[in-house]
């Protein structure tokens, strides 16, 4: 498409249409807690599954402007699956009118972006004379016409790229960090955006860090901000992250924030996870090992607070999107495969393709993002279902079979196990997309896996058959040694039964066990040898790798498998 073409309307009449009155739409999306879960008012359960979007960067132009017109990627964010955005901005955008005030051709063109203004003025030309927070609420304005809900997180105080432990936006009290410049930004944010429909809760401060940063200090100020953020806007959820990078919410285990609007079901905390959190342990010790240690540090770090009936909001992980990086090829499954577990609500990091201006870099890629650099389409598509299979929820209020069951849930592919769709092969599995999973019953720590099926004559079990061999349903002989199941490895996530050798049993450390693994077709599920159950830092398990997930989820009818 030309640029001229993409110059669909008249600047004055994008300005009106971006910044009309949200009174023609539907009533605000008025979300609450209840217990763990996000609910509607109707007491639903609402899963967030947003896309991180920045606009906290030098320009305070939220990305991608100078490559696509706001609403085709507000179009792209719906088309990926993503109900949600968590828009980033930084304080001074709330509290320096200096800076608020500055237009977006102003602001871009003093920081030598002149390319970027004249993508602007080619996809978005209403935007260019807009003020950067009339531009903030063009973006928003722009994702609410697509039914796309926001939150809003103060990501830095100075605008500029996020994070380091002395660029002095790291804690309260740090130069560019005063406590109370910070509560006001808060508080006019929440005013400015108190009646906007689609902005449905606030993020109060994106990476606490750095030497200052102390557990005492954090329950003085971020309980007075978020009392802030209440009385302004009562409607909206107040998102609190913790220390060391949102690394860290250990401290409150020992202690409850304590904030007047308690009762009124609106706290939610986040939690951040990357692979270089345990970067060289990913990169040289065993998957299994690394995995399992960092889901149970996952559990000591944020993870209680689910069990103590609180939402934990995942708001940033991600990775490599090229598929070129051990880390975070290992790690991503991992994380998929807690984020699934728990069901938690989740922001990846990032949306953007590429940076108008990164840390003095102009047109920076961004390797972490679903679209390409230049915005038009994703980047990696045989990695998008890994994210897309978390973006509908698994359980909680709303989403009823009468008994919760086991789905197979394979995280490297974002896939589930389900019986074969062909009526010849039906005794065997597959992977489908999650939506599609058979319901199956297991009793851990060791058990049959049974298929869950009122239409099945009996009640089909999994069995192994060897080496290489379709693992296969059948309803005889269920609970011999070929047909108990369990769970092999330090990360959980090996299914395993113990063979003779005969069957092909053994190989690396087994000790005689086969485990699900996929098909050298890449979609079928056969047993094979386990392999890097300990010890081997150069092995990649990822392909045995089956988390067993809770689900209350309605399953679709698949045909019956007897044998």
């Amino acid at each position: 498409m030309s640029p001229a073409s993409r110059r669909i309307a008249h600047p004055c009449l994008l300005l009106v249409l971006f910044l009309a009155g949200y009174c023609e739409r539907a009533a605000a999306v008025t979300l609450s807690t209840s217990s763990r879960w996000i609910v509607d008012q109707a007491g639903h359960r609402v899963k967030l599954a947003c896309v991180n979007w920045p606009s906290h960067l030098e320009p305070v132009v939220t990305e991608g402007l100078g490559r696509q017109p706001v609403g085709a990627i507000a179009g792209m964010v719906v088309s990926l699956g993503f109900n949600c955005v968590r828009l980033t901005y930084p304080i001074a955008l709330a509290t320096n009118a200096s800076l608020s005030s500055l237009t977006v051709r102003q602001s871009l063109m003093a920081h030598g972006l002149a390319e970027t203004a004249g993508g602007v003025e080619v996809n978005n030309p209403g935007f260019l004379d807009l003020t950067l927070i009339e531009s903030l609420k063009a973006v928003v304005n722009a994702l609410g016409e697509k039914d796309v809900m926001v939150i809003l997180d103060n990501h830095v105080s100075s605008p500029g790229w996020c994070c380091g432990n002395d660029d002095g936006n790291g804690f309260f009290g740090d130069r560019d960090f005063e406590p109370d410049v910070w509560v006001d930004g808060l508080a006019n944010m929440a005013t400015t955006f108190a009646d906007v429909p689609n902005v449905v809760g606030m993020s109060l401060r994106n990476e606490l860090r750095g030497p200052r940063q102390n557990p005492d200090d954090w329950y003085t100020y971020m309980q007075r901000g978020a009392e802030a953020v209440h009385a302004a806007n009562p409607r909206a959820l107040v998102i609190m992250g913790g220390l060391s990078y949102d690394y860290d919410l250990s401290f409150l285990a020992a202690r409850q924030v304590g904030v007047s609007f308690a009762a009124k079901g609106k706290l939610v905390f986040e939690v951040h996870w990357y692979s270089f959190s345990d970067a060289r342990a990913w990169e040289t010790e065993n998957a299994n090992e690394v995995c399992g240690r960092a889901a149970r540090d996952f559990a000591r770090r944020g993870g209680f607070l689910i069990a103590r009936g609180f939402p934990l909001f995942l708001s940033e992980f991600g990775a490599d999107l090229r598929g070129r990086d051990l880390k975070d090829n290992r790690f991503f499954p991992c994380a998929a495969a807690v984020a699934a577990e728990h069901d938690l609500d989740w922001a990846y990091w990032a949306l953007q393709g590429s940076y108008a201006l990164r840390q003095g870099v102009t047109g920076m890629d961004e390797v972490y993002g679903v679209l390409d650099w230049s915005w038009s389409k994703p980047r990696n598509e045989t990695v998008l279902p890994r994210i897309q299979a978390l973006q509908r929820p698994i359980q909680g209020p709303g989403y009823g079979e009468a008994l919760p069951y086991t789905m197979l849930f394979h995280p490297l592919t974002g896939l589930c196990a389900a019986r074969c769709a062909a009526a010849a092969a039906a005794t065997t599995l597959e992977l489908v997309p999650c939506n599609e999973t058979d319901a199956w019953a297991y009793a851990p720590p060791s058990s049959t896996l049974v298929l869950r099926d009122a239409t099945a004559v009996g009640l089909p079990c999994l069995r192994a058959e060897g080496r290489g061999q379709p693992a296969r349903l059948g309803v005889k002989a269920c609970g011999d040694a070929l047909s108990t199941w369990r769970l092999a490895s330090d990360s959980g996530m090996h299914v395993a039964v113990d063979a003779a050798p005969g069957l092909g049993g053994g190989g690396d450390d087994a000790g005689g066990m086969l485990c699900l693994d996929v098909g050298a077709d890449g979609r079928s599920i056969v047993t094979n040898p386990c392999a890097c159950l300990r010890g081997d830092g150069t092995c990649d398990p990822e392909r045995q790798w089956f988390k067993l997930v809770t689900s209350t989820r309605r399953v679709a009818h698949r045909p019956a498998a007897l044998a």
